[in-house]
């Protein structure tokens, strides 16, 4: 039997969490990856490849129960799995709450019967609404969609678990997490997935607004240090925010990447800036990030092949696609 440690990583066949299961493999572990491979994921299995440290369980994280063997012996628990589209959750609230609720709370379980010593959550900082700017982690919580109340929710179901249960635990409220590897398939959704196809297909880059609003963008190999930072430390019961904190402008980006640009119109309800504060995490879990913005770029325009089957976006199919998110969204 290896002596190696064992984390587990649910979601890990996707964006964020298949560099997560890369990390730890360096870091020495045993990787229990739990993916349903909704949206397009079977790319990023063939990445973690005949790897004898990392096995896969296809599963719902909603059909987990305590004992599975995905945890069984687990130091650490990093929980990714969830539904990441924003748009669509206007649509399907349900759906997004049984996910990204329920489904941690089913996560949350399995750890602590596994007596895992700490799981890490993947929250998200829409949860902040239209924040004040640096935003630091006691900002006001105003959660304008299903999509940002679902996580927060997983939020406050970790926290409680701390809390009442002794469940050592840690939340990262990611800003703008880009990089190789993001999702290719699916809803209309991130600005580098719709970007990179319209880039391969020649097609002009459709900028929401005046493309001066401005994102966090952090790369994810960045991201997943933040994560791991998270799990091996003595504190607990903590919230970090995650960002470079060096917004960049869609503009800035679109000129990065080249071609043709076309502008749609701005959506209610989608900050002007998102820009964490990341002086707690720097402190605290002495975590800085690595990989410029340009050079983050570089890498995924060195891999842009990754997304020629992406579906390709357009003015007529994108305002199809966000036709409920004017109804109901308001500034």
């Amino acid at each position: 039997m290896s002596s190696k440690p064992i984390a587990t990583v649910t979601g890990g066949c996707g964006f964020i969490g298949s560099h997560m299961v890369d990390l730890l493999v360096t870091h020495g572990f045993t990787v229990n990856v739990v993916d349903n491979l909704v949206g397009g994921r079977t790319a990023n299995i063939e990445h973690h490849g005949e790897n004898g440290d990392v096995r896969f369980f296809n599963m719902d994280i909603r059909d987990l129960e305590p004992g599975h063997e995905a945890f069984g012996g687990v130091r650490f628990v990093f929980h990714f799995a969830g539904i990441g589209d924003i748009v669509p959750s206007i649509e399907r609230p349900v759906e997004y709450m049984s996910v990204n609720v329920q489904g941690t709370v089913k996560v949350l379980e399995c750890a602590r019967a596994a007596g895992a010593q700490k799981l890490v959550y993947a929250a998200s900082s829409s949860c902040y609404g239209l924040a004040d700017v640096p935003t630091d982690e006691a900002h006001l919580i105003d959660t304008k969609y299903p999509y940002a109340l679902s996580k927060y929710q997983g939020e406050q179901a970790v926290l409680h678990w701390q809390k009442v249960y002794g469940l050592p635990a840690n939340c990262i409220r990611i800003f703008n997490a880009y990089g190789t590897r993001s999702r290719t398939s699916g809803a209309y959704g991130a600005v580098f997935g719709v970007f990179l196809k319209q880039k391969l297909e020649g097609a002009p880059l459709t900028i929401v607004g005046d493309g001066f609003q401005t994102r966090d963008f952090l790369y994810v190999t960045d991201v997943a240090r933040a994560f791991y930072a998270a799990a091996d430390t003595d504190i607990a019961g903590e919230i970090y925010n995650l960002g470079a904190g060096k917004p960049q402008s869609v503009n800035h980006l679109a000129s990065l990447l080249g071609g043709e640009t076309v502008f749609i119109p701005k959506r209610p309800g989608e900050p002007d800036c998102t820009w964490a504060n990341i002086s707690k995490i720097t402190s605290e879990l002495n975590w800085q990030p690595k990989v410029s913005f340009e050079e983050g770029v570089e890498r995924i325009l060195d891999n842009i092949d990754y997304w020629r089957d992406a579906p390709l976006w357009n003015t007529k199919n994108i305002a199809e696609a966000t036709k409920t998110w004017f109804q109901y969204m308001q500034e």
